[in-house]
């Protein structure tokens, strides 16, 4: 396999004596280590911005984002995708994460399931992969096989592919069309990369998510309009977000959010626009679903 050639496999030569330090010095060091993260990817926020381009492109045509990795890598997939649909109202089908060995493999590793080069394909195949879908690969070495071919079966089939990993000249880059690779260094503990390359991971998934839905209309301002009231402390935060959105209170925005059917960005807009919620609803409609695009066609009118 050669791991001493991977720069996730290299031992850090800042850490090597941490076994020998006081509590406290050891987290120092992890800081110290952990801020280089943001710092790496600040390098590769083109490649990022090409990523959400696509990922925006596919899923405003009727497309789809799959994450694809094994173990650590494949949960941060499936992390970020189940946060999609409480945060931006997504279906649960708009984002998948697909991690090797399946559902049980969320919450205990499946040895050998990402060594597979074909059970990728697979398990994509098995949820109707399609050229409008994008496919963005997660590993840290850039060479798990499962990735790998997964990867390779969806450019077979036209898909937009992606490769997220923290070493650089990858096998994976050289299967996928646009590679990110974070160039985090090397761990503060010798392979165990759930630690800079998993938060590398999960910022840049972050990223790719949070563009993508800022792009689609699903966020005012700075403020998640399309939130799905699910629990107590989120529908609060609703009433809030209406609050702050139109500067109505606390009773008002309820009431909104009551006419409009429970959906705060279109109490939010019927507010702004002192429409009906029903007039609000077209409009949104007819905009793409963008409050400020909504406040900008009626305006002109």
């Amino acid at each position: 396999m050669n791991l001493e050639k991977l720069l996730t496999e290299a031992r850090n030569p800042e850490t090597e004596n941490i076994d020998e330090l006081a509590t406290l010095e050891i987290l120092r060091c992890i800081n110290q280590e952990d801020k280089k993260v943001a710092l790496a990817i600040e390098l590769v926020l083109p490649q990022i911005a090409q990523a959400v381009d696509w990922i925006v492109e596919s899923l405003s045509g009727g497309g789809r984002l799959f994450y694809l990795g094994a173990g650590t890598s494949g949960r941060m997939g499936i992390l970020d995708a189940s946060e999609c649909p409480p945060t931006f109202g997504t279906s649960p089908d708009l984002v998948q994460g697909v991690i090797a060995g399946g559902e049980k493999a969320v919450f205990r590793a499946v040895e050998g399931a990402e060594d597979s080069l074909t059970m990728a394909a697979e398990d994509l195949l098995a949820r109707d992969l399609n050229p409008r879908d994008v496919v963005v690969g997660i590993a840290a070495s850039g060479r798990t096989p499962y990735v790998i071919g997964g990867l390779e079966y969806a450019r077979q089939l036209g898909c937009h592919t992606v490769a997220v990993v923290c070493t650089p000249d990858s096998e994976m880059q050289k299967v996928s069309e646009l590679s990110i690779a974070i160039l985090v260094g090397p761990e503060v503990i010798m392979g165990s990369t759930r630690m800079k390359a998993g938060t590398a991971q999960k910022l840049v998934l972050n990223m790719l998510t949070t563009a993508s839905m800022i792009r689609m209309g699903k966020v005012y301002g700075n403020l998640m309009v399309d939130v799905q009231a699910t629990n107590k402390k989120l529908v609060e935060r609703s009433k809030r977000i209406v609050c702050l959105a139109t500067g109505v209170s606390r009773e008002e925005a309820e009431a909104a959010i009551v006419a409009a059917g429970g959906s705060v960005k279109v109490a939010v807009t019927l507010l702004l626009i002192g429409s009906s919620a029903v007039e609000a609803q077209e409009l949104l409609v007819q905009v793409g679903g963008s409050v400020s695009q909504a406040l900008r066609v009626f305006k002109q009118n």
